[in-house]
């Protein structure tokens, strides 16, 4: 009995010796763990450094997936296609006559009815106070008046460019050379209004100023035309 005993004794301890070897301990209750890493080795080793580009194209991919979110559903997963405004106009503009042809816009409140244009609940209140404050006193804004002195103007330069044209190629050029003169030193005056205009005017609402070479063509299309 007692040899038998002794001989479980040395079967446990050589069956430790064995786990010990192994990189394994022995814990309470019968339970393992693996023993750590040893000190010695590098931090780096475990948690390798993240390369610099790939952290850009996660950040660059994340951006575009919320960009994207934003954008109508017609529009998204075209990464790569150039989206423009007029794209997203097209999109509304599709959307509204799709409705329209639903029958969406029918029996809506006050049909039939005069709009109260008294206020406007999209607009700035501070700038609708003062638009109120312009129609009261029947007044215009800025904008509003400068486009319609650059249209007079542009109007009444093209009826003096006609004029002047009847004189080029006549035997004395000098009247032609003169009136184009003046014509030109006209434009840049035009030009600068047109400047300030797209400076206070609403966006989208921006207009091209005048190039005399486009001018010449344009009158010399409506001369062959007729």
């Amino acid at each position: 009995m007692a040899a038998r005993f002794a001989r479980s004794i040395g079967a446990l301890s050589s069956s430790a010796t064995h786990r010990s070897a192994a990189g394994i301990e022995a814990v309470s209750y019968g339970v393992f763990k693996p023993r750590l890493a040893s000190s010695s080795s590098s931090p780096e080793s475990e948690f390798p450094k993240t390369d610099n580009k790939k952290m850009t194209d996660r950040l660059s991919g994340v951006i575009d997936v919320v960009n994207d979110r934003k954008l109508p559903p017609e529009l998204r997963g075209q990464r790569d296609a150039v989206r423009s405004e007029t794209d997203i106009i097209n999109v509304v503009e599709q959307r509204i006559w799709h409705s329209m042809e639903e029958g969406q816009f029918e029996n809506l409140p006050g049909k039939g009815k005069p709009l109260d244009l008294n206020t406007n609940p999209h607009a700035d209140p501070a700038e609708d106070t003062l638009y109120r404050i312009l129609s009261r006193n029947k007044c215009a804004p800025e904008w509003v008046e400068l486009n319609k002195e650059i249209r007079d103007r542009v109007v009444e330069w093209r009826s003096a460019l006609k004029r002047a044209w009847t004189h080029q190629g006549s035997v004395d050029d000098s009247i032609w050379i003169e009136a184009s003169d003046s014509l030109k030193l006209q434009i840049r005056d035009i030009n600068n209004k047109v400047f300030r205009y797209n400076l206070i005017v609403p966006f989208g609402r921006q207009m091209l100023g005048l190039k005399w070479e486009k001018e010449m063509d344009r009158l010399k299309e409506e001369n062959t035309g007729s």
